[in-house]
């Protein structure tokens, strides 16, 4: 069952210095039951695509259109009431730094009351209790006397989790996590995942990852999607995007990773930096960093299209698909060795 489908996206802001394509055409859709990651460098358009779908963006200087479907309703053309009767309740979003999502001044039980009252009819009593399981349920030892803790007494991985508790306290169908695992250490970060795993099965929940880690998408994530200068240059299962990428970006991320087999002084790194969204690159926005662009690539811009054989894994690259294939496989048998 599709929960949600996001049809040529766009989000442009408006700024002292111009105008900036924040978004621009991006599509995919989420399954219940099923995880989603989106992945790229910083400023390449994955937040701002979810704070769009949530309506948070700064409707004053915010410019969206295209459609996003939750349950057949178009989130963008929903009105103010409309999208707080659905976010926190039907949607929900887990954001990037706990310590300035949750408000200091009060206790994390305060605020995870509020949460629930606000979309169910009970009693204060009640909505504690609900509280108090779900702070058991995502792992924070002494529950109920932590309950009445501010935010400022938990360590950065325990208000990770009060955000996880919040965000699923109200059973929603949809979770939006974005970088969940940031500036944890690793043992943390794996709990975190396990947790959010758990919770999927126990729920039944899709998710939405954002992240820049490929290590996480290959734990928990079924699709990704690929975003560079506010475009998608690559969708696919897990399989399609770890064992056949298509796209040279796709390879400099995988270039990118650490070998714990190898002995290397520095990491592989894509040439450059990301494009500015003020008057991003003409052509292919990836052309001016790419090791293998040619002639075509400045002019033409390559349309989002799918592999031959398999139309479900979405590339957008001018490279002959022999060439595609060859660089792929040589790229992915020196970045990781399963892949040889």
């Amino acid at each position: 069952m599709t929960l949600l489908e996001v049809r040529d996206l766009r989000t442009q802001f408006k700024t002292d210095d111009g105008v900036v394509q924040a978004v621009d055409g991006v599509s995919f859709s989420v399954e219940k039951g099923r995880t989603l990651a989106i992945v790229g460098e910083s400023g390449s358009g994955k937040s701002v695509t979810c704070l769009t779908i949530m309506g948070l963006n700064n409707k004053r200087n915010t410019t969206s259109t295209g459609q996003a479907l939750f349950k057949g309703d178009d989130l963008l053309q929903m009105g103010d009431r409309d999208l707080r009767r659905i976010r926190g309740n039907d949607v929900a979003m887990i954001f990037q730094d706990p310590m300035t999502s949750l408000n200091p001044v009060h206790t994390v039980g305060r605020q995870l009351v509020e949460a629930i009252r606000l979309h169910r009819d009970v009693s204060k009593r009640q909505a504690h209790a609900r509280a108090l399981e779900l702070l058991k349920a995502v792992g924070i030892p002494r529950a109920e006397r932590r309950i009445q803790d501010y935010p400022h007494q938990f360590s950065g991985g325990m208000r990770q989790r009060v955000m996880i508790a919040m965000a699923l306290v109200n059973d929603p169908d949809l979770l939006i996590a974005d970088e969940p695992t940031t500036a944890l250490d690793v043992t943390t970060q794996a709990q975190i995942l396990a947790l959010m795993n758990s919770l999927q099965r126990e729920f039944g929940s899709a998710i939405i990852l954002i992240t820049h880690d490929l290590g996480v998408v290959a734990e928990v994530a079924d699709e990704v999607v690929v975003m560079y200068a506010a475009q998608v240059v690559e969708h696919g299962s897990v399989d399609d995007i770890f064992k056949r990428p298509r796209h040279p970006y796709t390879w400099g991320l995988f270039g990118s990773l650490p070998r714990i087999d190898a002995d290397i002084e520095r990491l592989v790194q894509i040439p450059g930096t990301p494009p500015s969204l003020l008057s991003p690159p003409s052509g292919c926005r990836f052309h001016p960093r790419c090791a293998y662009a040619f002639a075509p690539c400045p002019t033409r811009v390559p349309p989002l299209e799918g592999v031959p054989g398999n139309e479900g894994h979405l590339q957008r690259c001018l490279l002959p698909e022999e060439t595609k294939q060859r660089e792929a496989a040589r790229l992915l048998a020196a970045a990781i060795p399963e892949a040889s």
